[in-house]
């Protein structure tokens, strides 16, 4: 079923993606839900490993929202509302589809080398970010190009965390992290359109990301994500 007049998609993104929240408040306000609802299925095809016990589970649970996306009709709070939005053209299905092929690689628990690493965050993080740019009104390259330099740095800051449970979203070909770094930092050259602020404002968070270990959400990477909207760049 759809959220309650107390329960939006928008309050139910905040515990489930805190960067992608705060970014969607910037966004107009015709735009949040649908913006939190893309976000909010996103967080479900990240999860589709995290929970799942091997490898075939995890194939399974994205073959399930693939099933979703193409059509099928399932009793779940966010699969119920979603087909919904897909029926009514307010999501592209082709997008959410190419999204669940991209988390595919998660399922493998192996990225062989730096080609295929990157064309994993572009696949996404970047798609991620270049589709809510399309629904903002801006299909653009260069929003595409900061929301994969965001990935990345989400990779590099959730590695301490996955090797505890024996496994890694890293190039198994021994690529140094500064080299991926470098990859992120060369990303957040373009320059994007000021009117879609909302899709690649994550990206402020990359500079300072890669600069430190994991650390909680503080006053000065909220500042950093003003800083980038004055600015109109991460």
């Amino acid at each position: 079923m759809s959220p309650s007049s107390d329960e939006t998609f928008l309050s139910r993104l905040r515990p489930a993606d805190p960067d992608r929240h705060f970014a969607t408040l910037f966004a107009p306000a015709r735009a949040r839900e649908n913006l939190a609802l893309l976000y909010l299925f996103n967080h479900e095809l990240a999860r589709a490993r995290e929970v799942a016990s091997n490898q075939m589970l995890a194939l399974i649970r994205l073959q399930w929202w693939r099933e979703v996306v193409q059509g099928q009709r399932r009793e779940h709070d966010l699969a119920r509302p979603l087909a919904d939005a897909l029926d009514a053209g307010r999501l592209p299905r082709e997008d959410l589809l190419a999204l669940i092929d991209a988390r595919e690689v998660e399922a493998d628990d192996q990225i062989p080398d730096l080609p295929s690493f990157l064309a994993y965050a572009r696949g996404t993080g970047g798609r991620l970010a270049r589709l809510a740019g399309k629904l903002l009104g801006a299909d653009s390259a260069a929003i595409e190009d900061l929301g994969t330099a965001y990935a990345i740095s989400g990779i590099l800051r959730s590695a301490p965390f996955l090797a505890r449970q024996e496994r890694s979203l890293l190039p198994v070909d021994g690529t140094a992290p500064e080299i991926l770094m470098a990859e992120a930092k060369a990303l957040l050259a373009a320059k994007p359109l000021r009117g879609a602020f909302a899709a690649w404002a994550p990206a402020a968070f990359v500079r300072r990301d890669l600069t430190r270990p994991y650390a909680q959400r503080n006053f000065q990477d909220r500042l950093a994500v003003l800083r980038a909207a004055f600015m109109g760049r991460a």
